[in-house]
This record gives C-alpha cells, sequence and structure tokens, in this order.
C-alpha cells in the first residue's frame, strides 16, 4: 500500500511540476521585460500629428505571440472601458487583446484642435499604434465596435497586408444606410408621441434638456444600445468619459442618425478588395441593421457573420455567450489557416 502511495504522490508531483512549468509560461514572459518601472501592460504611445506630437493610452492583457487583439473602441471620443467585458473569456482561452484609448478619449491627450478629428488621420494613427506595439501581418487582429468599426475597415483599406483578421462589431457599412434604418425602423418602434417629442426638442436644438435623456435612456437606448436592466460598470464609465466635443463633430448631437462629418460614409463597394479574414458581429435588438451586417459578411472573400439573437449594439455585454465564443472562435479557427463558417 505504502509503495502504490508513494507511486501516486510521484505521479502526482510530477503532473503537477509538470502543469505548473507549463501553465505561467505566458505569464511569466507577459511581466519578463527589462522596462525599470513596471506598469502591467500600460503604455503610453507618441503619436505625430499635421498639428504635433501627442500621446494615446494603451494596455496590454496577456501574452500570445501569435494571436493579438487591437481594440477600436465607439463614439468617435468614446473609451475602451467599455471593451473590460472581454476579460471574461479571451484571458482564459490565452488570446492577447489590447485596450486603447485614441487620442481625444479618456487616458490619451485631449488635444483641442477640430482639424485632427478627421477619419484618415486617425487611420494613421491606428497605424504608429500598430508599428509601436510591434503587432504584423503573423499576429495582428483588430476589432472595431460602432465607430470604431468604420476607422477597422478604414485602416484594413488602406493597410489590410498588415492583418491577419478583421472583426467589424455592431456597425453598418454605410452612414446614409444608417439614417435610413433608423428613420424607417426603430423610430416606427417607438411610441409616435415619444418620438414627436425627442425631434421638437432636437429641431430647437436642446439635446443638453434633461428631457432628450429622460426620453432617449428609457425608449431607445435600454432597447437598442444595452438591454440589461441594469447597465455595467464599464459601460457606465465609458459614457461618463465620452468626448462630447469630438462625438458632435463627427456624429452629430442626435441619436436618430448621423449629420457630422460622417454622414456622407460609405464603404459598401470597397468591401470586395478585402481578402482577410473577417468577422462581422450583429446584434438583433441593435441600433445597426443586422440584415445589411450579414450582407456585408456576404460581399467579403473570406467574410463570416456573427448574429448575437439576445443582442443590442453592446452585445459584447446583452448576449456575452454568443459574443463571446464566437470572437473565440474566429480567432482561434483564423490562427489555424481554417475557413470560419458563416454563423446562424
Amino acid at each position: 500500500m505504502r509503495t502504490v502511495l508513494a507511486l501516486l504522490s510521484c505521479f502526482f508531483l510530477m503532473g503537477a511540476s509538470a502543469f505548473a512549468q507549463a501553465q505561467p509560461a505566458t505569464l511569466r514572459s507577459y511581466f519578463a521585460n527589462k522596462d525599470a518601472v513596471q506598469t502591467g501592460g500600460a503604455k503610453l504611445i507618441p503619436i505625430k500629428t499635421p498639428k504635433g506630437e501627442f500621446k494615446v493610452w494603451t494596455k496590454r492583457f496577456g501574452n500570445n505571440p501569435r494571436i493579438k487583439l487591437l481594440l477600436l473602441h465607439g463614439g468617435p471620443g468614446g473609451t475602451s472601458e467599455y471593451f473590460e467585458s472581454l476579460e471574461g473569456f479571451l484571458p482564459a482561452e490565452g488570446i492577447e487583446f489590447i485596450y486603447y484609448d485614441q487620442l481625444g478619449s479618456a487616458r490619451s491627450d485631449q488635444p483641442k484642435d477640430h482639424d485632427l478629428w478627421s477619419t484618415a488621420r486617425f487611420v494613421e494613427e491606428v497605424e504608429q499604434v500598430r508599428l509601436a506595439l510591434g503587432l504584423d501581418k503573423d499576429n495582428f487582429y483588430l476589432l472595431g465596435h460602432s465607430w470604431g468599426g468604420i476607422l477597422a475597415v478604414e485602416y484594413a483599406l488602406k493597410y489590410g497586408a498588415n492583418l491577419k483578421g478583421l472583426i467589424i462589431s455592431n456597425m453598418m457599412m454605410s452612414i446614409p444606410d444608417y439614417n435610413r434604418y433608423a428613420e424607417a425602423v426603430l423610430a416606427k418602434q417607438m411610441d409616435p408621441a415619444v418620438v414627436e417629442e425627442v425631434k421638437a426638442l432636437e429641431a430647437k436644438g436642446q439635446y443638453e434638456n434633461p428631457r432628450y435623456m429622460e426620453l432617449l435612456t428609457p425608449n431607445f437606448y435600454a432597447k437598442h444600445l444595452c438591454r440589461l436592466p441594469e447597465w455595467p460598470d464599464p459601460v457606465v464609465r465609458s459614457f461618463a468619459h465620452l468626448n462630447k466635443d469630438i462625438y458632435v463633430l463627427m456624429q452629430g448631437p442626435s441619436e436618430f442618425g448621423a449629420s457630422g462629418r460622417l454622414e456622407k460614409w460609405d464603404r459598401k463597394a470597397e468591401l470586395r478588395t478585402l481578402a482577410m479574414p473577417t468577422l462581422v458581429i450583429a446584434g438583433k435588438h441593435d441600433t445597426m441593421d443586422p440584415a445589411h451586417m450579414k450582407w456585408v459578411s456576404q460581399q467579403m472573400k473570406h467574410g463570416s457573420f456573427l448574429l448575437c439573437a439576445e443582442g443590442s449594439h453592446m452585445a459584447m455585454w446583452d448576449d456575452q455567450r454568443t459574443y463571446g465564443p464566437g470572437l473565440v472562435k474566429f480567432l482561434k479557427e483564423t490562427d489555424r489557416g481554417k475557413k470560419v463558417v458563416i454563423f446562424k
């Protein structure tokens, strides 16, 4: 009996030793750097612009030499805070991801020059971030959510050779189409009296009137933005830190359509030129038309589609059981060189 116990003990210790050596490897390499001060993965990256040099905030989570996912938040002028939901499923799969607050947002510099807020300049900013982080075609995945989806596609059209994979999350590829959807579908799902009052406030430019949000929050946001009965803290923080100057300038003040610098943005015709594996994610209850987004996935050479049946615009929160596994599947199968099938 003692011999059996000794053997079992030996096997257990050997197994535990092997497990300990295998499991923490990525963590050891994650923290194994020569920096004088450990920052836990946070890094301020200098960005050169026509208006001078500024710094943007990034933070790496995990370590995977083959899958590095850079996150482009919404807005414009939003923050990466609401992506904290990804910590619930990506780390367990060994997937490295990188938070990134775009210039003008939250933890990055916030210059006031309106000439900085153009899609083309943001694209060059993303490229500078990529270079600073050492991302390349063998490991670089780009996820853009909402406005970040516009930015991700613009980046892919110019610098697609740098990408291993692209994820367009909850964003249509035409602002005119989005405006039509908001008017013809979303507005008609609301109480006509509410829509009439909202539009009356907009006509007077009273976007800061407390009544405006009193109407939108239960009748629009709670149904199409995030359907959870209580919004998670990262979502609340993201909205609290929104840079409204950038948001209004580029998207416009109304939540029923875009009227700013993005008003005429449309890239439907160029989608066929994108050759990298691409996942398009939509929410059934999204502010964006899910049928349009499925069509987008079918225009690309290697497109796939994920519908979050319980999700809205922030499906990474209100349909995590679909969003998380679907994103992981896309990343891992693309890494293995497999074609990702269309998700129903």
